[in-house]
């Protein structure tokens, strides 16, 4: 297991139109004025059962985009699946990944009031293998649709999301890699698996709602799996680091919570370069 507590580099993954745009951009032969054209983002609300409840998640995607891509599940904060999550997920389809933003709590169900967002996640983590069962039946959604290369899936999660995310890879997830955002370092899983994909673990080094000892058990947990794992401090960041409204809210209901842009960004930036590494496209063998 590799461990990094700072940043770690890389390249960004950019749509399939943008990449094409850089190509022509770089050619020898290419006109002195370029008119190209950028993502068309467009977004669908789909509905899924899961243990015998409804669920209502969103579906983000590049319309111009062509060919199997990479699908990405979000997993909302505590607050549900509100507009930041929604945001979240049309700015990763902006950059040519097939999204779903993922419904946990059913009913699309979100939370205005800590207690009451603190109520619906609880209740979430308490049950795991409903958990459990409720992410695997959106990743099944997500991996069913045609746009979708189903060998080339990750998840990422923000808060409650990023304890989503953690405990599906300690049960081995058939993912590429997991991302957690200000996540809670929480174990729910009774019986830990190997994950084969990578783990990367983004905490504000100022969070005060997360204990550093349950953040050291985690990812020894996952050292003892060999799980190849990165765990990134960012100094001086709260919790929710990477929501413009958690200012807000913070000072509405007296909570530790903090934006944070340099860290906010960083931490995207990390993301994207952990996805371009594990979505590469193996070369295919030149017979001679």
């Amino acid at each position: 297991m590799r461990m990094l507590r700072g940043w770690c580099a890389g390249t960004l993954l950019f749509a399939q139109s943008v990449f094409s745009a850089g190509q022509a951009m770089a050619a020898e032969d290419a006109p002195l004025v370029n008119r190209l054209e950028g993502p068309q983002v467009v977004t669908e609300t789909v509905t899924y059962r899961a243990n015998g409840e409804e669920h209502v998640g969103l579906i983000a995607r590049d319309a111009k985009a062509q060919g199997r891509r990479p699908g990405i599940l979000l997993v909302h904060e505590w607050w549900g699946l509100n507009s930041y999550a929604r945001k979240r997920a049309e700015q990763l389809a902006g950059l040519g990944y097939v999204v779903m933003a993922v419904d946990m709590y059913g009913g699309g169900r979100t939370a205005e009031h800590p207690k009451e967002a603190g109520a619906f996640s609880s209740a979430v983590m308490s049950d795991w293998p409903k958990a459990e069962s409720s992410f695997n039946s959106a990743l099944a959604v997500l991996r069913s649709r045609p746009e979708v290369d189903g060998e080339r899936m990750a998840a990422i999660g923000y808060c409650f999301g990023g304890a989503v995310v953690l405990n599906m890879a300690l049960t081995g997830a058939p993912l590429k890699a997991v991302v957690s955002f200000h996540g809670s370092p929480s174990i729910a899983v009774k019986e830990p698996e190997p994950f084969a994909g990578r783990v990367v673990i983004q905490n504000g080094a100022a969070d005060t709602l997360v204990a550093q000892e349950d953040l050291d058990k985690l990812v020894a947990t996952f050292q003892s799996l060999e799980t190849r794992t990165t765990l990134i401090q960012y100094p001086g960041a709260k919790h929710a680091f990477t929501n413009p409204e958690s200012d807000a809210k913070a000072a509405k209901y007296d909570l530790p919570l903090g934006y944070d842009a340099a860290a906010d960004s960083a931490s995207w930036q990390v993301m994207l370069n952990l996805f371009n590494e594990v979505f590469k496209t193996p070369k295919k063998s030149v017979k001679t």
